[in-house]
């Protein structure tokens, strides 16, 4: 406990799956938290269920105006900021007759361009030392059915951590990266119970040590390249994804 006293931190699409439960364990190590997301009544729920100290900004990823107004506030209100994990995500996997340009520029303006000039807005608000995290996904290193596009953007995401670990160096800002594999949250919550079952069969069919990983597994990882205890990880890559495209199946 206490692993990230004092530290501010800010999650994007934070208020489900892997960034809620990030949101939970950062709070539990200390940390004073704010998780931005899409819809009020996913903010509202978060709130209800990690309590008032949760601080909630309704901003949709590749909205860039609203992100450089929501670090304009919390630079009001907050000394500084110690962690920024970018996790909102479109999640969009369709095969490739199906794309059209301006779905493609979404995509990537959501998962690249959002958090790229997100981390451009605050960097005369990030501490020194900082921490920055990107979630990447397991579809930017292995070819799989309908993730071209998708794992594309999510490379370039990954990308990042090379470049501004660089770029940000003078600044003491470290910059790392997770890549999930296949992860149990409310992502397919959507779908009927047959079709969600039968999909997490499918992913997990796939995954070496046979089965999907969870969202505090991810969460977990986070809070070492957030803590002080990774004050030497810069610019890593940290696959959880249970071997998946590494040990072969069978």
């Amino acid at each position: 406990m206490g692993r990230l006293a004092g530290k501010h931190a800010l999650i994007t699409g934070g208020s489900s799956g892997i960034g809620l439960e990030t949101a939970r364990q950062f709070l539990a190590e200390g940390a004073k938290v704010a998780i931005t997301g899409r819809t009020q009544g996913g903010l509202d729920e978060a709130s209800r269920e990690l309590g008032n100290s949760l601080s909630t900004f309704r901003i949709d990823a590749a909205d860039l105006p609203a992100q450089d107004s929501m670090a304009r506030k919390l630079s009001r209100t907050w000394p500084q900021l110690d962690i920024l994990m970018c996790n909102a995500a479109d999640t969009m996997q369709l095969p490739l007759e199906e794309w059209t340009p301006e779905r493609f520029d979404q995509l990537f303006a959501t998962n690249l361009k959002g958090p790229f000039f997100l981390i451009q807005s605050l960097l005369p608000f990030f501490a020194r030392p900082a921490s920055i995290i990107l979630i990447g996904s397991v579809s930017a290193l292995i070819g799989h059915r309908h993730s071209t596009a998708y794992g594309a953007a999510k490379a370039g995401l990954t990308a990042l951590a090379s470049g501004l670990s660089y770029e940000l160096k003078g600044r003491g800002i470290r910059v790392n990266a997770i890549s999930p594999g296949p992860i149990v949250t409310n992502a397919l919550k959507a779908l009927d119970p047959a079709t969600r079952n039968a999909l997490y069969e499918e992913f997990a069919s796939q995954v070496p040590i046979g089965r999907n990983g969870q969202a505090i597994e991810i969460a977990k990882a986070a809070i070492y390249l957030a803590s002080d205890e990774s004050a030497f990880t810069v610019a890593q890559l940290l696959r959880i994804d249970g071997g998946l495209g590494h040990v072969a199946v069978g």
